[in-house]
């Protein structure tokens, strides 16, 4: 119970706070040294260039990295993204969506909340070593997301002005400063963790500060620039998505963990990384591509408002489920 109402405070109290900045400012009851837009960057920049990177290098040095099975963990996370978004264009076809529509749900099956509400749920039911396998899980989503889903997204746009071709998104990729931190904090890691150098008992207080922090300037970040749609036009897109989000995918990706071994190793660590990270709500970066290539941006913003709400049925049930394993 006490994993459940903090996991349910830091997500509250991140998305809550963030909002009441974004309706107070617009309301001119308080007054920003900053605009909303550059404040939003900031707070994401702290996390992912500082603050996260470090709780990554923490964690990771302490998880067993040896096993060759662990090495499969990103690909299941790639898959679960994939599966995601095929489903999402098989439930479009179903309900029978225009393209812009269809454009619009296929990110909101495949873009997952793995950075910032998966890590904060690993880290507060499984611990450290739990959240140490995070970023390994998630090692290519970025890559799949701008491959993959973006160009996905852009077929079924209207839009006719010429957008980055898929190689100028990968060239991007590969500069980006924030997966090269991500990928840096994990090699430093990883390379510490095989040198057999014993980690400063300190990082285990600096990740108890630094892992609620990371995601609560990320919460806080997407609560600025949150807006509500009529989620009851688009409830049959939503409650499918959260099918697919919530079950099909998790149970496919489960089952692939445990064929694994996953269920064995580290008395069942590396599954329960799977059954949490697998089945969490829409990323807040689903609505990117519906913004830029003219797509149904109402759908994509109630499909992640709806998955996120879902998350008060979702974390007790994973929490029960992991306790099984």
């Amino acid at each position: 119970m006490n994993k459940l109402i903090l996991s349910f405070g830091i997500i509250f109290a991140g998305l809550a706070l963030g909002y009441a900045i974004q309706r107070l400012t617009a309301a001119r009851r308080i007054r920003l040294p900053v605009s909303l837009e550059v404040l939003r960057k900031r707070l994401q920049k702290t996390a992912l260039l500082f603050v996260l990177p470090v709780t990554v290098l923490g964690a990771i040095w302490t998880v067993d990295v040896r096993s060759l099975s662990i090495a499969a963990l990103p690909l299941i996370g790639v898959g679960a993204i994939t599966l995601g978004g095929i489903l999402a264009l098989g439930a479009a076809r179903m309900l029978q969506l225009d393209p812009r529509k269809t454009g619009a749900l296929v990110p909101c099956g495949a873009f997952t909340n793995i950075g910032a509400i998966g890590a904060l749920i690993c880290y507060v039911y499984l611990g450290e070593m739990g959240f140490a396998l995070v970023p390994i899980y998630k090692l290519f989503e970025e890559l799949t997301y701008y491959a993959v889903g973006f160009p996905l997204a852009k077929y079924f746009s209207a839009v006719d002005a010429v957008q980055d071709s898929v190689g100028e998104r990968l060239k991007a990729l590969m500069i980006d400063p924030f997966i090269l931190t991500a990928l840096f904090s994990i090699i430093i890691g990883g390379v510490l963790n095989l040198s057999g150098l014993p980690r400063p008992e300190v990082f285990g207080i600096v990740n108890a500060i630094f892992i609620p922090l990371g995601t609560g300037m990320m919460l806080i970040s997407i609560g600025l620039a949150m807006r509500f749609g009529s989620v009851r036009h688009y409830l049959k897109a939503c409650t499918l998505v959260s099918l697919i989000k919530f079950i099909i995918v998790p149970v496919c990706a489960t089952a692939t963990a445990w064929s694994i071994g996953y269920g064995h190793m580290e008395s069942g660590l590396p599954l329960k990384v799977v059954i949490i990270l697998s089945s969490m709500p829409v990323a807040f970066s689903a609505l990117i591509p519906p913004s830029i290539y003219d797509l149904d941006l109402d759908l994509a913003n109630a499909c992640w408002f709806f998955t996120t709400s879902a998350l008060i049925v979702v974390l007790p049930v994973q929490l029960l489920l992991i306790n099984l394993v």
